[in-house]
Order: structure tokens, then sequence, then C-alpha cells
């Protein structure tokens, strides 16, 4: 390998390796790899997204695709200087994306270890062998400032579906009064009515698994729904591939919801990679996306932040390039709703502390938790936290992301020890609980689901409906919502339970405003349509 002298190590590229990792032996150097460069924007002064998102959706001026692009994509001398980087390291240059700021590049194990200095080596875990690394990635001196992550070396993985059956949660698989349709749930939560999308787009981000149209046309049909306009997008060469149990009814979850409550709006599916390149690529492809230009963005996976201790399972780097997409989604005016999570407030780490799913903790993002809902005659009786079993809608405090200015005075420190300041999720809720599940149709087959899965496409159907009727995107509005709308009649409160499914974490519990179970709890969707009207709020 050649020496490390003239090189520099990339921030935010550390590494570290999978708890219960077992070493297999070195990867194989003739394997074909293509991995994702990040580069700088052109412009490092951006559009503020709080400044966007503290402001009424009608008071708003959003950059279009090509607008954005054009003022903070990458500058072309930066390209040229990754282009002529790789032809010295004998990488080929696959694509280059200016607006996505992306440059893919492609070339053998042993060229790509000794072009960034790095280690490449396979290991075996429960969650899947996968090719890992430890340490930092390393650059020529030259392109430390343009370079702002790269992303493919290590391919763990790093999305999980945030799903649960209800046979998997012990609940009844029965249908009528423990479960529900996605219209009823609707119903409960009084959506708008006489709105159903038209002239919107939902871009859906799936990291495995797929669909069938047959099962949507019979799901759709049963409904007594038109079929929506369905169509997928393939990123880093995964496709529409049915035939996976696990990730297949999240696929058809997300669909089925959010087709449900907007059916005139075009659905477009992005499958993705399930590794951090996965995340990174799928996010900035669907936002960047100037043919379907989705205006709300649904997302039902995540992963555990980790534990600083033992080494995040998110890299730094992975973080900010997240987080720099979900910005650039607030001034191009697209909402991103995220699922905070199955697991209650351990999020499956299983260490005794406290943690919260990402990109849900992303400050940019609607981070969407779980309650249990019951309902008679068409109106809600009863909504409490989700903890059942085992499972339980996601929440608590951030140890990646700092406490944004607009929740400061309402989030509490963390549970943990050292009670840190940072990012509270989620910001809102719905129905997640399988026993007070979703009636959805995959393979061939009815079932009853739930999750917090479910929720982030109801939402992203929600603000759909509420876009057309706007005839403006609502956006990025976390600013707004912690400033007034979430104290407003906009929301039930959900008051009642708390998220510690384990039984030793802590957790946190519900309470009047705000909490780390249920955010500011479940929609009055046409209160929250008129909170976004003209004549209320800045």
């Amino acid at each position: 390998m050649p020496s490390t002298k003239a090189l520099i190590p990339l921030a935010g590229s550390e590494r570290a390796l999978r708890s219960g990792s077992k070493l297999i032996g070195p990867a194989n150097p003739k394997e074909r790899v293509e991995v994702t460069v990040r580069l700088r924007s052109r412009n490092k002064k951006q559009a503020s997204a709080d400044k966007i998102g503290s402001l009424q959706p009608l008071k708003r001026h959003y950059l279009s695709r090509e607008g954005f692009a054009a003022a903070y994509g990458a500058a072309p001398a930066d390209v040229t200087k990754i282009k002529a980087f790789a032809k010295k390291n004998k990488l080929a240059v696959v694509a280059v994306n200016p607006a996505q700021r992306h440059v893919i590049l492609s070339g053998s194990v042993k060229a790509l270890s000794d072009a960034f200095q790095v280690k490449l080596m396979e290991y075996e875990h429960a969650e899947g062998n996968y090719r890992g690394r430890i340490g930092r990635i390393h650059l020529p001196s030259e392109l430390v400032p343009v370079v702002e992550g790269i992303f493919g070396l290590d391919n763990r993985r790093m999305a999980r579906p945030h799903i649960v059956t209800a046979e998997r949660s012990g609940a009844s698989q029965a249908t009528g009064a423990s479960s529900y349709t996605a219209l009823e749930v609707a119903q409960f939560y009084d959506f708008p009515t006489g709105l159903d999308g038209s002239g919107e787009c939902i871009g859906i981000l799936e990291f495995g698994g797929g669909y069938n149209p047959s099962d949507l046309t019979t799901y759709f049909s049963q409904m007594g729904i038109a079929t929506p306009s369905v169509s997928s997008v393939s990123v880093d060469g995964v496709n529409n591939s049915p035939g996976d149990p696990q990730a297949d009814p999240e696929v058809a979850l997300d669909i089925e919801v959010a087709g449900t409550i907007a059916p005139g709006a075009k659905i477009v599916v992005y499958f993705a990679p399930f590794t951090e390149q996965g995340w990174v690529d799928a996010l900035t492809t669907a936002i960047h996306d100037s043919t379907n230009k989705p205006s709300v963005i649904s997302i039902s996976w995540g992963y555990a932040e980790g534990e600083p201790v033992q080494g995040f399972e998110w890299t730094p780097q992975a973080v900010q390039a997240v987080n720099q997409t979900l910005q650039a989604a607030a001034a191009m005016g697209v909402s991103v709703c995220v699922a905070s999570g199955d697991n209650g407030s351990s999020d499956g780490i299983n260490d005794g502390l406290a943690h919260v799913d990402f990109p849900a903790a992303s400050p940019y993002a609607l981070g969407c938790g779980g309650t249990k809902l019951t309902a008679a005659d068409n109106k809600i009786r009863s909504e409490v936290v989700w903890n059942q079993n085992g499972s339980g809608g996601g929440g608590g405090i951030s140890a990646m992301n700092a406490l944004p200015s607009w929740q400061t005075g309402i989030v509490p420190p963390s549970v943990n020890p050292g009670h840190q300041a940072g990012r509270g999720v989620p910001d809102v809720c719905g129905d997640a609980d399988p026993s007070t599940g979703y009636q959805i149709f995959y393979d061939g087959q009815a079932n009853v689901v739930g999750g917090t899965s479910a929720v982030a496409p109801l939402w992203a159907g929600l603000l759909a409906r509420v876009n057309q009727k706007l005839g403006t995107p609502v956006g990025y509005f976390n600013p707004l919502l912690y400033s007034n709308v979430g104290e407003s009649s906009a929301f039930h409160d959900i008051i009642k339970g708390n998220n510690d499914t384990t039984g030793h974490v802590g957790g946190y519990s519900a309470g009047k405003g705000w909490d780390a179970c249920t955010g500011w709890g479940s929609p009055d969707g046409a209160n929250l349509l008129q909170a976004f009207s003209p004549g209320n709020g800045s």
C-alpha cells in the first residue's frame, strides 16, 4: 500500500466495527465496487431552512430544482479535480450529478483501498455479512476542502423497516374492531374532505423488496378507489423486486396507505441498497428528481444512531449528507416524513441506554411516532402511547443532532447519564399499534400490520391533500410547528403512556404538550389545514 505521508484523514469518515462482528478475512482485491464521492456546494450561503420553515406556506418563495442546482450544486472545477484523482488512481468515473453533488467512481477493492488508504475486510454478523473498514478515509490535501463524504467502501446494513405485523406482536389478525382501513383512520383524524392529492407527487424510499401491480389493483379495488399512478426508480442498481417476506409488507403498506389517503397523487417509489451509500443516494435522487418532482417524501425505514463509546452506527459524514439534503428539500418546498422506530426508547440497542432512530432524528425531517388508537362510531374513543409486547413508538433525544433553536425550552435533556441536550423526536404521531393496525394486501394475501411505518405515509398523504388545497407545498414546517401550530387544535394531545418497551431503559412518558413519545400528538387534519391557511401566524 502506498505511503500515507501526503494524505489527510477525511473529517467525519470514522468507522468502527459493528458490535458482534467476526472477522472472515480480507476483501477480495479484484471485486469491483462503486463509491459515491460527495462534493461541497459551490455556495456556502444556502438559504436557512429554519427561516423558511418559520413562515406560513403561502408566504414562502421556494427554489425550483433547476434553480437550486444552479445556485448550490457542485462546481465544475471540483468535479474536474475528482476526475483527475480517479485517473491517477486507476478508477473509472461512472456518473457525475452536479445537482446531487455526487461523482460515482468504480474500481477494484485493491485500487480503492490504495486510493483512499483504507483496509477493507469481510466480516460475519447476525444482521448480514458485510465489507467493512476501521478508522478514517484519507485524501490528498488538495481534495480535503472539496470532498464532504465518500460512501460505499463499507456496505453494512443500515436500514430496518419500521413495520410490525399483528401476528408478530401477538395481536389478533381479525379485521373489524381490531383493525382499520387507511380511509377509516383518515376519518378518525378528520382529514380534510373533497381532496385527493391531485397535482402532487409522493416519493417513497424503500431499501428492499417490492410490489406486485396485481396486489395494488386488488387492494384499491377492495377500497373502492381507482388505483393511483405508481412507478419506481432504481437507485444504485436496486429495482422493484417483490419476494422478500420482510420488506414486501413495508413496500405495500407505504404505497397502500399513501395511495388510499391521496389517490390522485402520483406515487414514485425509489428502491436503493440498505447501506449508508444507499441512504445518501436515494435521498438525493428523490429530492433532486426534476422529472417526477415529489412534493412529499415518506420514509418508513431507519437505523439507530448507536452509542458514542462504542462508535456511532451512522458516520458523521452520512449524518451531514442527509441533513444537508433535507435542508435542500426545505428550500425546494419538499416535506419529508420519517418513521421514528418500533422499539421504543431503546431503538433496538440492548445496552440499557435510550437511543433514537435516524433519519427521523434529523432536525429537518418530520419525525412520526406511534399510538394505540381505539375508535367506535367513527370517533376516537381513546389514544395512548403505543407500547405493547416489547414493541412501541420510538422517541427520545438525539446524541448526534444538536438541540434546534425551535425546540429550546420545550424538549427536556436525555434520560441517559450526562443528560445531554439534543434534537427531540418525534414531532407528530398517529395510529401504529398493530392491534389497532391497518388492513393491507401484499403477496396475494390480506394482512393487518402496524408500526410507525404506517404513520409516515399517513402523514405524507395528509400533507398531499393540504398541498392540493393550499395550491403550494407545505414543505418543511418544524419551526412553525413548535412556535404555534403544535399547541393548536390541529393536534390531539396524547397524555397517557410511556415508550420504555424493555422496562429498564427509563424511556419517556407522555404528558401535556410535546413529549418524546408522541411529539405534539396525532393530527386533526381539517384544523391542520386551517392552521396553514392565510390569516394564521407569521
